[in-house]
């Protein structure tokens, strides 16, 4: 039996490496969420080796096509790697001594990615050489979150991504966030809508979770439990650097968003 690989890492390496989180304040991992298991298969996660050699999930994805992998423009490697050909995984987890099922592709950025805060054009795909035989998530309508802005702050998302836990403060070290590399979920309510952004909450005290280090590109489905859908509202993107309070994810419903995927996509 394998062993599950574990990367406790302290917050100010996080916040160095830019290899870890690909962007500074960008965010990866479910915190106080859950093990996916299988509810969520075609959500998966891109992989790159650490210094052993060892495969882990740096960013998180989805199955938008049969063989379109849907994530975020800023997990673009290929200034470490000199190459735009990645790997992507849907397994449930990624263990120490265990030969993932992956899938080879191109990753393709958004050309008007920059760090602008008002849209960033933050979202890319990667075109998968073979399609995985997964169903697809579904992308929203357009402008199909407009009217949040007027609606009540109960509708909540399901963010899903293979990133980092919970933060643990740790005497002589800060604050450490483990990465135990397998697929999570979560429950987070809406906060605010902007004209690029959707901002969810993900404090554990208002009964909300979210994500963290490396489920940067992930989904976050609309709603959640009994109403839950397929609908990947937004991609995860930023957040509070101890990943505690909020979830920033960047709208799929949006001209500009929807100008990029259309070029790779069927939009409803």
């Amino acid at each position: 039996m394998s062993l599950m690989k574990s990367r406790s890492k302290v917050m100010f390496v996080l916040l160095v490496l830019s290899l870890a989180l690909v962007m500074v304040s960008s965010v990866g991992a479910i915190t106080y969420g859950q093990p996916d298991g299988n509810l969520h298969p075609n959500v998966g996660a891109l992989l790159t080796t650490d210094r052993a050699g060892n495969l882990y999930p740096y960013c998180s994805g989805t199955l938008i096509a049969p063989q379109v992998f849907l994530t975020a423009a800023h997990c673009n490697i290929s200034s470490f790697t000199g190459t735009d050909a990645v790997i992507v995984t849907f397994d449930t987890a990624v263990e120490i001594g265990v030969t993932p099922t992956t899938y080879s592709g191109t990753f393709v950025g958004n050309p008007l990615y920059s760090q602008r805060q008002n849209d960033p054009h933050d979202i890319a795909v990667v075109l998968l050489d073979t399609a995985p035989g997964l169903a697809a998530a579904q992308l929203p309508q357009a402008g199909q979150f407009d009217s949040l802005k007027q609606a009540n702050k109960d509708q909540s998302f399901t963010p899903v991504g293979y990133g980092g836990e919970e933060p643990v403060p740790t005497p002589g070290q800060g604050i450490v966030i483990d990465y135990l590399d397998i697929r999570q979920y979560s429950k987070s309510s809406l906060n605010a809508v902007n004209d690029a952004w959707l901002r969810l909450s993900q404090n554990p005290s208002t009964g909300d979770s979210g994500t963290c280090y490396g489920d940067s590109g992930g989904p976050n489905f609309l709603g959640s439990g009994d109403t839950e859908t397929s609908i990947v509202a937004a991609i995860t993107i930023t957040g509070d650097a101890i990943c505690r309070a909020t979830n920033v994810v960047y709208r799929l419903d949006t001209p500009d968003a929807r100008a990029f995927l259309g070029q790779y996509v069927s939009l409803p």
